[in-house]
């Protein structure tokens, strides 16, 4: 199991529970496979999870968070939590023989499991009360204040955190055989405590929320089987029946993958002094299916859902955008870098920046001042215009022909050149 008894008493049982998971098996290949499985499902988890924190928050952003999204969001950071503080010593305790740890983690190293792991069965609860009522009426539009969302989740952390103090108070580092083990050493005025504890610990943090989940997950798919008249009625119902096909795969799997834990810890703790012990491979196996929820919780939603699905691709844009505009100004700062270094030259000119008296230009500064004025782009800067061309164009701009503003200049043409045959007659008569 998950943690190192010493008792007195022999009404509870004799043989040892080995703290932050570690078991003394005896096949060489375990100290190899366990904690290789361990790391595996910490590398997953962790990257699964923070997936979905980071779509959950993505999707806060466009509109007020709900209390399924919410609930998920708990459930996350319980997995990410395990994966973090959990998973590593318990894959590092599997590796070797020995593993010295420190007073604070040797109490509260199967504490923080368990609450952990209790903050999870009260969400799922809470999410199946919270999924009846959104498949009861998926039209109306149920909004929670977020502060009652905030007291909710915290009280599920206090009394997932209050049900398993047992275990930190009477956990202490015994030495044995200059080996230094984290057991619980119960006091001979504890032992009735401890009993009664061992017997309701499970039926409060697995039996009852898993019972309440399932009850409401049933009435909740039966209100998804009624048909709606309307059309936008039956596309919330078909959307209500996702969720909570996604939410009863996950109940149905957490509730699975935990049983084995607790199969050996009834066994252990209500055998008979004569019969057997679980065996050592099993409660390893326990613990490591146990652990591994945190790895397939996300792995649910990405594929059950269509919101997280579309929720993971407008991350996926947003951080490959970032990235792309990170790189791109890189670039531009780099590119500014060079330009500082090395000026930019025009062709047919000295690679000096200043030009003194030696290097006058080929027409003077104001030919250069009116092919600017005139034309105003940089051909005319590279091809500089003749004074007789200038000239033209300037009498042309002073002066404007009356022609321009002739709406019928071909009658004009006409009558010029009647008048000059005219004129051409009369100077021959003469």
């Amino acid at each position: 199991m998950e943690t190192n008894f010493s008792t007195v008493d022999s009404s509870l049982p004799k043989q040892a529970l080995y703290a932050i998971g570690f078991q003394p098996l005896d096949l060489g290949e375990w100290t190899f496979v366990t904690p290789t499985l361990l790391v595996l499902i910490c590398l997953l988890g962790l990257v699964g999870n923070v997936c979905v924190i980071s779509i959950l928050l993505h999707n806060t952003r466009k509109a007020k968070p709900s209390l399924i999204h919410s609930l998920i969001l708990n459930l996350s950071v319980s997995d990410l939590l395990l994966l973090m503080f959990s998973v590593p010593f318990r894959a590092a305790a599997y590796s070797r023989s020995t593993i010295t740890v420190g007073w604070f983690v040797c109490r509260t190293a199967d504490w923080f499991t368990h609450a952990c792991m209790s903050v999870k069965s009260f969400t799922i609860a809470i999410v199946a009360r919270a999924c009846f009522i959104y498949a009861s009426d998926p039209a109306k539009q149920v909004t929670i204040p977020q502060p009652t969302i905030c007291v909710i989740m915290t009280s599920t952390w206090m009394v997932a955190s209050v049900l398993p103090l047992p275990e930190c108070f009477f956990t202490d580092a015994k030495q044995n055989s200059s080996i230094a083990i984290c057991l619980i050493s119960i006091p001979s005025q504890a032992q009735e405590m401890m009993a009664i504890f061992v017997m309701l610990y499970p039926l409060f943090v697995y039996f009852i929320p898993f019972t309440f989940a399932f009850f409401y997950f049933w009435r909740a798919y039966g209100q998804c089987q009624r048909r709606g008249t309307k059309t936008q009625n039956l596309r919330n119902q078909m959307r209500s029946r996702r969720v909570t096909i996604m939410l009863l795969s996950v109940t149905v799997t957490f509730c699975i993958m935990w049983l084995p834990e607790w199969i050996s810890w009834l066994w252990f703790w209500h055998q008979p002094l004569s019969g057997p012990s679980p065996p050592q491979a099993f409660m390893t196996l326990a613990q490591v299916f146990m652990l591994s929820l945190s790895c397939i919780n996300p792995l649910i939603y990405l594929v059950m859902s269509e919101e997280f699905k579309e929720g993971f691709k407008d991350v996926w844009k947003l951080f490959t955008s970032k990235k792309s505009l990170v790189v791109k100004d890189k670039e531009e700062d780099d590119d500014k870098e060079k330009g500082t270094l090395t000026p930019e030259v025009p062709p047919g000119t000295s690679s000096s920046p200043d030009l003194g008296p030696e290097h006058p230009t080929t027409y003077g500064s104001v030919e250069q001042s009116c092919s600017q004025q005139n034309f105003g782009s940089q051909d005319s800067k590279e091809n500089p215009v003749l004074p007789d061309v200038e000239q033209f164009w300037t009498e042309r701009e002073t002066n404007p022909s009356d022609q321009n503003n002739d709406p019928i200049p071909w009658e004009h043409e006409e009558e010029d050149t009647f008048g000059s045959e005219k004129s051409g007659t009369k100077s021959k008569e003469l």
